[in-house]
């Protein structure tokens, strides 16, 4: 089922050009998936924070797009749980909690893909943003 978040992500050149994947979105939750690359690893050899929050970043953003009308980020924070390495498959899940007028909360967990063991997902960080609706009369947020 296609709903407008498909039709955002697929405009979304900046996570489309990071290899984000969009798995699901639908009623308020959203799956995106994402592989550690070189170019993503940091001076420590881990995975860069800015790429898991933009992972985690979309993921939100397409569950908090799932029923219309645009909806945008208000703000955003992330706790780094673990550490991504290269080649991890990063799975962002986002799932909504609340909505109330034009706003809403929403958390995104991004864990570690581990297909052998499923049973094992390893978090890597932990997510809430802040939606806001933008009003369709007025244009703005």
């Amino acid at each position: 089922m296609t709903n407008a978040a498909h039709t955002m992500f697929a405009a979304d050149e900046a996570s489309r050009a990071l290899g984000i994947e969009l798995a699901e979105a639908s009623d308020g939750r959203a799956v995106a998936r994402m592989t550690i690359t070189r170019a993503m690893v940091n001076g420590h050899d881990i995975a860069h924070g800015g790429y898991v929050f933009l992972l985690a970043d979309t993921a939100f953003a397409c569950a908090c797009n799932t029923r219309g009308p645009v909806t945008v980020a208000a703000g955003a924070e992330i706790s780094f749980v673990a550490a991504g390495r290269l080649g991890d498959r990063l799975v962002a899940t986002a799932t909504e909690r609340t909505r109330y007028g034009r706003n809403g909360i929403y958390d995104v967990t991004v864990h570690r893909e581990t297909p052998d063991r499923p049973e094992a997902m390893e978090v890597i960080a932990e997510f809430r943003g802040r939606s806001r609706a933008l009003s369709a009369e007025r244009g703005d947020t």
